[in-house]
C-alpha cells in the first residue's frame, strides 16, 4: 500500500487548487476528498473538515441506492420517491454549502423514517458494473418520447447515475438490475402530442435550458393557485434531470426525453380543468430550505414521499446553473408555494 504524505503547505494548496470542474465548489471537492486525504495525513496535520458525518461518507447517497434499487420489488412509485430523495438531499446539502445543523437535522429525518426500514437494508456486496450508467440510460431511452408518470423514469434515473458516479463501488449487478427494472416500471401518463412551439434549448446549454426550466416553473405556479404546485415541482425535478444528465456527459439519455419533456410542458401549461382538486395554498413564508430554521420547524413525520428534498434541490441546482439574478428574485418571492 503507498502511502502520501502531506505537508500542511501542500493541503491547503490542493484545498486552494483542486483540480476539478468549474461547477464544484471547495466543500464539494472536500466532501468527496476527505476521507482520502484524512487517512493519508500525518497525525496531528490540521484539517477543517467539520461536516456532518453522513455527507462525509455519503451515506444517504448508498441509502438512496438501496431503495431506488429495491422499490419495483415494492411500491415502485412511492419508494422510489424514497429513494432519490435521500439522494437529492445529500446533493442539496453539499452544493449549496449547508451548514451542519441543517444537514444533521435532515440526516436525523430520514433516521427516524426511511433509514431503518425494510427499503434501505443493504445489499450483498459484489463486483462493480463498469457499464452501469449505460445500462441505465439505455433503459430509459427504452420508451424515447413517451411520457411516463410526469418523468419519473428520466428523474430517477439521473439519480442513479449521479449516485452510481458517486459511489462507483456500489454499483453491483443487483442494484443495477434493480434500477433499471424501476425506469421500465413507469406507465404512459397524458402522453399528448407537443405543442410545436414548444423546443426547449438543448439541455447541454446549461444556463439556457435551465432558465426556461425555471421560467416554466414559475408560470406554473402562478396557474395552479389553489390547486396545489405538483406541477410546477415536477417541472423543475423533471427539466432538472435533464438539465443534470447533459451536465453529466449524458446528453444522448437527456436528448431522448426532449419529446417526453415537450409534453410535459404541453400539459402543464394547459393549467387546472374541472376534474382537478382544490388544494389550500402554503401561507407565505420567508422561510426556504437553504435556512436551518426550515428544517427544525419541520414535525419529524411530515416527509410525505420525499418532495420535501427532491424539489429544493431541483430549484437550487438550476438557479445555479442559470445565473439570472431577475429570474431568481422572481421565483424566490412565490418558492413559499412550493417548500
Amino acid at each position: 500500500m503507498i502511502f502520501l504524505v502531506l505537508s500542511e503547505s501542500d493541503f491547503k494548496a490542493l484545498l486552494m487548487n483542486p483540480p476539478i470542474n468549474p461547477r464544484l465548489n471547495r466543500r464539494r471537492f472536500s466532501l468527496g476528498s476527505a476521507a482520502f486525504l484524512g487517512g493519508c495525513l500525518m497525525p496531528g496535520t490540521p484539517t477543517s473538515f467539520a461536516e456532518e458525518p453522513s455527507l462525509q461518507q455519503k451515506r444517504l447517497v448508498l441509502l438512496g441506492l438501496n431503495a431506488l434499487a429495491r422499490a419495483p420489488e415494492m411500491n415502485y412509485f412511492a419508494d422510489g420517491h424514497r429513494g432519490a430523495a435521500m439522494i437529492s438531499a445529500h446533493m442539496m446539502c453539499v452544493d449549496n454549502d449547508f451548514d451542519d445543523a441543517a444537514a444533521t437535522r435532515i440526516v436525523e429525518l430520514f433516521d427516524r423514517n426511511w433509514a431503518p426500514t425494510k427499503l434501505c437494508e443493504p445489499f450483498p456486496e459484489g463486483d462493480p458494473v463498469p457499464d452501469a450508467a449505460q445500462q441505465v440510460g439505455k433503459a430509459l431511452a427504452e420508451n424515447s418520447g413517451v411520457l411516463r408518470e410526469v418523468g419519473h423514469d428520466a428523474i430517477f434515473a439521473m439519480h442513479a447515475i449521479k449516485a452510481f458516479r458517486m459511489l462507483p463501488s456500489a454499483a453491483t449487478r443487483q442494484r443495477v438490475d434493480g434500477v433499471c427494472n424501476l425506469i421500465r416500471a413507469f406507465k404512459p401518463w397524458r402522453d399528448v402530442e407537443p405543442d410545436e412551439d414548444i423546443d426547449p434549448p438543448p439541455f447541454t446549454d446549461s444556463a439556457a435550458a435551465s432558465k426556461f426550466v425555471l421560467q416554466e416553473a414559475s408560470d406554473a405556479i402562478d396557474r395552479f393557485v389553489g390547486f396545489g404546485q405538483g406541477f410546477a415541482g415536477h417541472m423543475l425535478t423533471f427539466g432538472q434531470s435533464l438539465v443534470e444528465m447533459a451536465a453529466m456527459g449524458e446528453a444522448e439519455w437527456a436528448e431522448s426525453c426532449r419529446t417526453a419533456f415537450r409534453k410535459y410542458v404541453t400539459v402543464t401549461r394547459q393549467g387546472p380543468d374541472s376534474s382537478s382538486r382544490k388544494i389550500a395554498d402554503h401561507k407565505p413564508s420567508k422561510l426556504r430550505p437553504n435556512d436551518v430554521s426550515y428544517w427544525q420547524q419541520r414535525g419529524d413525520k411530515t416527509l410525505g414521499i420525499g418532495h420535501v428534498f427532491k424539489y429544493p434541490y431541483a430549484y437550487y441546482d438550476l438557479l445555479e446553473r442559470a445565473n439570472d439574478p431577475e429570474l431568481a428574485k422572481t421565483l424566490d418571492a412565490k418558492a413559499y408555494q412550493l417548500f
